[in-house]
């Protein structure tokens, strides 16, 4: 039995035992009404004999004395006729003492004794009726009430009459039969109502249940499954033995959509690449929406090249021209694909495979990728753990900034000192910015992640100022926080919160955040440099940055990448880079810092070239600002590891 069958028939019996027990109610309710209505006659027919026939008859006196002759005469003539035809049963006329004075039989004994409370309510100039099962008439109705006499007008006695209850059984029958019949059909009608009420609601809940069950694991916006239906789905395809693939699809650009086209706009072009790779794939094959502008695909039963052909078959009918309020357009996407069981053989490490090959895809010209163990490493953290405990880092306070110094060459003092992150794992313990940071920008932590970098690191700067020294502090940020409308705001804000001037703050920027999107890094950066905060174009010359970029951005210093300056003291093409790179920031009004100075003679050739600041390790690691505040600095041992930071 369905389970809605089953709750339709549970409710219906539910529903059943309170109609039987109204309708029994109802019934002797009405049952009740029929007898006090039977009873009432009987009052009625006895207080007309009494005035009819008694009273007339009777003297004024009490009858303690007895009635005469005459009188008695009189009541037997008056009282045969009724006993005859049955309308009264039997009669007595009785004093208050409950002497018997007259009856219908000329019995003078028998009857209530004067002490019953009915007799002593009727002795009182009361009524009393009630039904009883006589042992000569057998069912009966029994009515005393007092005499009045007519001469007098007062009681002068007691009448007790048993009238003939038969026609009253009767009626009440025929009316309890009448009610019965009446209740059946309607409480029977009610019933049906209520029944098809109750199957409505049961398949009305059954399909809420159903609708309950479908949205938990479907995308709304898409129809498509989501990500926890999608798990499932290669949970199983997992526990089977033939091969299956699984990718991650990523839209390239999709947030320009959004900011050009409107949200309305993004969330069209979804559904409609929700339904280009459900019509590119077999009915077998699993789609599905895994969050933002990311989609999920398992390829039953094909792996490897097979799965990639497959897909690049599916990249072009995603990348077909679609128009979006009237603007023509193509998208791209990025395919990521993991093989089960070469790969791995659980949804963790597929869905981390995959994901690797994909940002592997978003380097190369490839859209298509399959995972490549000789250029990933899949036995690293899991991506999606990481961003929880990321997550529980910064509500837990698990994060340490270390400080690097910028020294100024023509004075060797320091200027300004550069925020870098590192994270003290409950577990793996201190964790450089590389073991997390990759995957932390490919997430929406980067903004909280990077408004715990500033707000901590302006809390620094108010402490080592209240020490008396006079430093500035940079912050990297990344593409993400430049393209956030509210981030130019949330800077100000956090710097009010703190009482620095803006000087004291300098925000880096990496070459490949410009790439991502020029025209918002350029509002955020403009925005910026307006309220006084100062910015830094990072790793310069390694990137994508152009001399139009550097004339247009509001930019206050560069920093040549490190892969320039680590052999100025030997190699002349490194020098004359430098040198040219330093001359053009020089022309464009900007001050120029070098990354990764390791030796004295790269500082002597920076000094000659007429570089302003440098960093590196000659001066010193990324340590506490304590440390760098006490005086100490940490030797040179080897070739800097490059730092990576938000």
């Amino acid at each position: 039995m369905a389970a809605g069958t089953r709750l339709f028939v549970v409710y219906a019996i539910a529903s059943l035992v309170p109609v039987v027990a109204l309708g029994a109610v109802l019934a002797q309710t009405y049952k009740q009404d029929a007898v006090e209505r039977g009873l009432e006659h009987g009052r009625a027919q006895a207080a007309v004999i009494e005035e009819m026939v008694f009273s007339p008859a009777l003297r004024g006196a009490l009858l303690t004395q007895g009635l005469t002759s005459a009188e008695t005469a009189r009541l037997q003539t008056a009282t045969d006729l009724a006993i005859f035809h049955g309308s009264v049963l039997g009669l007595r006329l009785r004093s208050f003492d409950g002497t018997v004075v007259f009856s219908d039989d000329g019995a003078l004994d028998g009857g209530l004794p004067a002490t019953h409370p009915a007799f002593a309510r009727a002795a009182a100039g009361g009524t009393h009726v009630t039904v009883l099962d006589d042992p000569v008439h057998g069912p009966a109705i029994r009515v005393l009430q007092p005499v009045v006499a007519s001469a007098s007008g007062r009681s002068v006695g007691v009448l007790e009459l048993l009238l003939p209850y038969d026609a009253v059984d009767e009626a009440v029958k025929a009316s309890t039969v009448r009610i019965y019949g009446g209740l059946g059909v309607g409480l029977g009608v009610l019933y049906v109502v209520l029944a098809g009420i109750s199957w409505s609601v049961t398949r009305r809940l059954q399909g809420h249940a159903a609708a309950a069950v479908r949205d938990a694991l479907h995308d709304s916006l898409t129809g498509l499954p989501n990500r926890e239906l999608f798990r499932r789905r290669v949970e199983e395809a997992c526990r089977q033995a033939s091969p299956s693939a699984v990718a991650l699809v990523d839209l390239d650009r999709f947030k320009s959509v959004n900011d050009t086209l409107g949200h309305h706009a993004g969330d069209e072009l979804l559904r409609e690449v929700a339904r280009r790779l459900t019509d590119a794939l077999r009915t077998d094959d699993v789609v599905a929406r895994l969050g933002g502008d990311e989609f999920g695909i398992l390829l039953t039963g094909t792996d490897g090249p097979a799965a990639r052909r497959r897909l690049e078959e599916v990249r072009d009918e995603v990348a077909g021209e679609m128009v979006l309020d009237g603007v023509p357009m193509s998208v791209e996407a990025s395919f990521g694909v993991a093989s089960c069981p070469r790969d791995g053989r659980d949804v963790e490490s597929l869905l981390r495979c995959a994901d690797a090959a994909m940002y592997q895809g978003k380097r190369s010209t490839s859209g298509v990728v399959l995972f490549d163990p000789e250029r990933a490493t899949p036995q690293g953290p899991n991506p999606l753990g990481i961003q929880r405990e990321m997550r529980r880092a910064i509500e837990q306070d698990e994060l340490r900034l270390h400080y690097q110094p910028k020294i100024h060459l023509m004075t060797g003092a320091t200027t300004c000192v550069e925020a870098l992150v590192r994270w003290q794992h409950p577990e793996r313990g201190l964790l450089p910015p590389g073991e997390f940071l990759p995957v932390v920008e490919r997430s929406g932590l980067i903004g909280p992640l990077t408004e715990w970098v500033l707000r901590r690191a302006l809390a620094d700067c108010v402490a080592w100022r209240a020490r008396g020294v006079r430093w500035s502090v940079a912050v990297n940020v990344s593409a993400r926080n430049l393209e956030s409308e509210g981030f130019a705001d949330q800077v100000a804000r956090l710097l009010a919160e703190s009482g620095l001037p803006p000087a004291s703050l300098q925000l880096e920027v990496t070459e490949t955040a410009l790439a991502v999107d020029t025209a918002a890094a350029a509002r955020t950066l403009t925005v910026l440099a307006e309220r006084g905060v100062a910015t830094s174009l990072d790793d310069f010359g390694v990137g994508y940055a152009s001399l139009s970029h550097l004339r247009s951005l509001a930019l206050t210093e560069v920093k040549i990448d490190r892969g320039f300056v680590a052999h100025v003291e030997s190699s002349d093409e490194d020098r004359e880079v430098v040198r040219s790179l330093i001359q053009l920031a020089h022309g464009l009004g900007l001050t120029v810092t070098a990354e990764g100075v390791e030796t004295e003679e790269a500082v002597t050739w920076l000094q000659a070239a007429g570089c302003d600041n440098a960093q590196g390790f000659h001066f010193s690691r990324p340590v506490p600002w304590e440390t760098l505040a006490g005086g100490t600095t940490v030797p040179v041992q080897a070739a800097r590891t490059p730092e990576m930071a938000p």
